[in-house]
């Protein structure tokens, strides 16, 4: 058994059991599935997002390993994540409470709440009137950058997320937003895989998943330029841009091939991703 508690957890569970407590508490249910809960709660005055995972059975398991997909086991993951990127100066979430015991993966019990990131808003919420109303262009070309370089540092780091997608980025209100000061942080870790090197397979997953979550707002062929060379820039791979597109072939014809198999799944499922 493993438990991390920061206050105000630490004082209010003293001398209780974390995973009797973390069950008990209350607020906006966002997913209920089975095997896993998140929802948003309150305590002492401060929001916290809280995900419980009591275990998904080896018939979910072995299904998820059937048609390749790895299955999400507990709250380790993101967990591990979160500290990954902390420690190379990624902005994310900051973890206050974890707990995991079992050693069961088909049956581990498992939470971890952090702080509520507010006042902020997702870059797909932010960018939702691009089309019709342009960023401000100094503005846009700084949040493409921001943003390349955080999914550059992330993968440098070994670090893919499996849910790379703009809404995922929190661009911070609690200032004005210019082009010179803003804060974005990247969150929803749950899938992530962390690795000494991400392996290029994984990395273009992530990067065919951001091209396609940011094909509604109206990037321009210099945007996407301009991320790539961040990008790389980032990820330690620093090379001219002619030179991007002619090494690179691969990751963007996969990113074509990506955005149709996205596009097709939206379909079949009523637009759920």
């Amino acid at each position: 058994m493993r438990v991390m508690l920061s206050e105000p957890f630490k004082t209010l569970w003293a001398g209780k059991d974390p995973f009797v407590e973390v069950e008990q508490l209350q607020g906006e249910v966002y997913r209920e599935l089975d095997g896993r809960r998140t929802l948003r709660t309150v305590v002492a005055g401060r929001g916290y997002f809280v995900k419980i995972h009591r275990g998904i059975g080896w018939g979910e398991i072995i299904k998820n390993l059937l048609v390749a997909k790895l299955p999400v086991l507990g709250a380790r993951q993101e967990h591990d994540a979160i500290e990954r990127l902390q420690a190379v100066g990624i902005d994310t979430m900051t973890c206050v409470a974890f707990g995991e015991r079992g050693s069961n993966p088909a049956q581990q019990h498992s939470f971890i709440i952090t702080d509520e990131l507010a006042p902020t808003i997702s870059l797909e919420d932010y960018a939702v009137d691009w089309p019709t109303q342009a960023p401000e262009p100094r503005l846009k070309r700084a949040l493409i950058e921001r943003v390349a370089q955080m999914v550059g540092q992330m993968h440098h780091a070994g670090v893919n997320h499996r849910d790379c997608y703009i809404c995922h980025f929190l661009l911070h209100t609690d200032k004005p937003v210019t082009a010179d000061d803003f804060n974005l942080s990247v969150i929803d870790l749950h899938r992530a895989q962390i690795r000494p090197v991400v392996p290029r397979r994984w990395r273009d997953k992530d990067l065919s998943a951001l091209y396609y979550s940011a094909l509604e707002i109206c990037l321009t062929e210099r945007d996407k330029y301009r991320f790539l060379c961040a990008y790389f820039k980032a990820a330690g791979q620093p090379r001219p841009l002619r030179q991007i597109l002619a090494e690179e072939q691969p990751l963007l014809a996969q990113m074509t091939r990506q955005v149709a198999k996205l596009y097709s799944r939206k379909v079949r499922y009523g637009g759920a991703l």
